[in-house]
């Protein structure tokens, strides 16, 4: 089976989901600077998803050019993540919208931490198809970033009922340790 429709479909969903979550910023009433002062929180939400949107992008890429071979369970697995990833506007402009109160910046986190999970189960479904001793199972074998990014979720989302500017902290610190694409991806990408 042919991975670049996989691909093209996986970018034009990333794409619009990016371009729902900008359309969210609502244009302020006024030419004063004070008038985008009530747009801050909407707009840090939209900084931060945009940067594990973008993160996303990057290392599915990459994830994607280091497999030979996908198949029905990759496909379902690749759904699975852009269904996380497509709640990504609505998780992000209700914790913008509402100063970030502890239930939407739960429910934000909890859909990082699925999305996490998904990008997971299809870095395994692209393992299984591709083989054991293959480019992308030798990339993936540790993967200290995507165990520490899920208990950083966790933390986050517990925190959030607490205090959640430290949970809106704990997000950004992910997305900082992820801002430089999957080394191990891209020297295998690399070495072909």
């Amino acid at each position: 089976m042919e991975k670049g429709r996989l691909e093209a479909f996986s970018d034009a969903v990333i794409a619009i989901i990016i371009t729902i979550m900008v359309l969210e910023l609502k244009v302020p009433h006024g030419e004063e600077w004070s008038t985008l002062t009530p747009l801050l929180p909407v707009f840090v939400s939209y900084i931060l998803s945009f940067m594990h949107l973008g993160i996303y992008w990057n290392n599915h890429h990459h994830m994607l050019k280091a497999a030979r071979h996908v198949d029905g369970r990759v496909l379902w697995a690749n759904l699975h993540l852009l269904f996380w990833l497509s709640l990504m506007p609505f998780v992000t402009g209700w914790m913008g919208e509402n100063h970030f109160a502890p239930i939407p910046v739960a429910l934000y986190g909890i859909d990082l931490l699925a999305a996490g999970i998904a990008y997971y189960i299809l870095a395994r479904a692209l393992v299984a198809v591709n083989g054991a001793q293959s480019p992308i199972a030798v990339a993936l074998r540790r993967d200290v970033k995507g165990w520490i990014s899920p208990l950083i979720y966790v933390v986050a989302i517990v925190v959030s009922f607490f205090f959640a500017p430290a949970s809106l902290a704990l997000y950004f610190a992910v997305a900082a340790i992820w801002l430089v694409p999957d080394r191990r991806i891209e020297r295998v990408v690399h070495e072909d």
